[in-house]
Parts: C-alpha cells; structure tokens; sequence
C-alpha cells in the first residue's frame, strides 16, 4: 500500500509526464524520423513490454481516427461475432489505420505490420477474454440445465472414478470433493459455471495431479474443502485478469483463449496446494490468511514484464 507522500509524488510525476508527452514525442519524431509506435515496435523485446507501450500509445492517441479504430474494436471484442471475423478485424483495420494516420510506408518498413499486429492481436485478444471470462462468470448454475448437469456429474467421475459411484443427484458424498452440502448448485452463486468449468478442466486435462491434490485435502489436519478452494481461486483468476493484474502472464503466450485462462486457474490451484502444504495449517481456519499470503505473492510475481506461468506438476505427499 502507498503512503500519502507516494501517491502525491506518483500524481505529480504522471502530471508532468501527461504535460510533457507531446513535447517529448515529436522530440524524438524529430531526431529519430520514427513515430512512437516505430520506436516502441523495433526498440522493445517481443512480449508483455512491448504490448503494454503500445496499449498505451494507442489509448493516449490525440489523433481522431486512431481513438476512433480503438472505440471501434473495443466495442467489437464485447460482442458476439465471431472469432474469425473478429481476428481479421482486428488486424486489418488496426494496422491499415495506422499506418496511414502515421504515414509510413510498409515497403520500406517491411517489418512495423507484422511486429505491430502481433501487439494489437494481444491486446484485443486480451480485451475478448475478458468479456469471454464474464459472460461465464455471470452464467448461473442451472440444475435444469443438461449442459450443466453433464458437466457437474463428469466432474464427479473424472474426481472419484468409475469405483465410486454417485448414489443420487443430492447427495452428501459431494462433500468428498470438497463441496460444502449436498448440492452443489448453490457453492456455484459467485463464479457461476465459469467455476465449474475450471474444476472439470483441471480434473479432465490434468487428471492424475488433480486426484492426488484431492488426497491432500482429505489429510487429516493439514485438508480443505477441494471444491470450495477451487472456487476460491477462480475467483482470484477471474479478479486478477479483470483488472488487468495478470496482462503480463498472457500478454507473454503465444495465443489468448478461454483455455489459456483454464491453464491460468490450474497453475494457481497447483501452487496454491503447494503453499498450503509449505505452511503447515492448524485447520481449514488458517485458510483467509493463507490464501492473502498467496495473493500477495502472485501479484508480486505478475508484476514482472516476464512474467509466464510454466505447468509444474510435481505435487509432494502430506
């Protein structure tokens, strides 16, 4: 947290930088013959650096046209068209506009439309995203729903195997997978079927790792509730991209999809079980201040321009 000294130095040094950006810009246009975006695109590394200075040239653009393209796709990222019409869209009319509005020629800048539709791509793609996350997010659990009930009854099996068999619908045997009564439906209210889906993707895609994390939270002093926690940690993922805390992580993959958020989600549920396991908890009741902790921790991380969550599956007995 800032101290009131910092966030007035930190006001004043954006106030001078607002102030002083044109200046500065058609400085360096002078001296460089480059606009903004040429010096970003060929001076920063590819990744979340780059993307991010060209985000924020675009968003600070004064030129009608360039706010206009901005409006324009943002708007479109927010709709149901689709994922073709949307990808071309983007490209084509993200790269024609600026190159024209800044006048440079392609055939002498062979390499600016390439290096900076791959940004724009990421930025949009992380724009889609977000309203993919929510439309999920804000989908409520529906027990009428075959779609829905499929799901929650494969993640049962996929958790449990075909041994265990699911005696009804309602059923207490759904608190062995952590959930807190006898119907699940109603741990779903917060996240929607955004987190089951997260729970059925973890299970199906990383089947064996997610069984043995189930056998950490039945340890006897050390457990917690699966599901619950689960949940829990959509609900960190889904805040943590909504806000625009986690765009270092996916601006640094290779492409942005739904499944791309899943594998988010499971590398947090991943090493969350392994912090929980470090710490040593008393009982489920050292859950808020373990998982604070972890918060706290992954911001730190996502807080770097490299930062790219890598898969690590070795899980250690309890």
């Amino acid at each position: 947290m800032l101290s009131a000294d910092h966030r007035m130095i930190f006001k004043l040094f954006n106030f001078f930088y607002f102030l002083t950006r044109p200046l500065v810009k058609w400085f360096l246009h002078r001296f460089t013959n480059l606009c903004e975006l040429q010096r970003i695109c060929y001076g920063c590394p590819p990744g979340a650096l780059r993307t991010r200075k060209v985000q924020m040239s675009l968003e600070l653009s004064r030129r009608p046209r360039i706010k206009q393209m901005v409006m324009i796709l943002n708007q479109l990222v927010s709709s149901e068209v689709e994922e073709f019409f949307l990808k071309e869209e983007i490209q084509t009319r993200s790269i024609g506009t600026v190159l024209q509005v800044k006048k440079i020629n392609p055939k002498v800048h062979v390499d600016f439309p390439r290096t900076f539709g791959v940004c724009a791509e990421k930025i949009w793609g992380y724009k889609r995203l977000c309203w993919q996350i929510e439309q999920l997010r804000s989908t409520q659990y529906d027990c009428t729903d075959a779609e829905h009930e499929r799901k929650l009854l494969c993640l049962w099996k996929l958790l449990m195997g075909d041994d265990e068999k699911l005696k009804c619908r309602v059923s207490d045997q759904w608190q062995d997978i952590g959930f807190q009564g006898d119907d699940p439906k109603t741990d779903f209210r917060g996240m929607g079927i955004l987190g089951l889906d997260n729970l059925v993707f973890l299970a199906q895609e990383y089947n064996g790792t997610a069984r043995h994390l189930l056998s950490h939270s039945h340890h006897p002093t050390h457990g917690y509730f699966f599901a619950i926690v689960g949940i829990n940690l959509t609900s960190m993922a889904y805040h943590l991209l909504e806000s625009g805390l986690a765009r270092n992580h996916f601006y640094n993959q290779p492409r942005m999809s739904v499944d791309v958020f899943h594998q988010f989600y499971c590398y947090l549920f991943f090493e969350f079980d392994r912090y929980w396991v470090e710490c040593k908890p008393k009982s489920i009741m050292d859950f808020s201040w373990i998982q604070k902790k972890f918060d706290d921790n992954i911001r730190k991380l996502l807080a770097n321009d490299g930062c790219c969550f890598k898969m690590n599956l070795a899980v250690e007995s309890i």
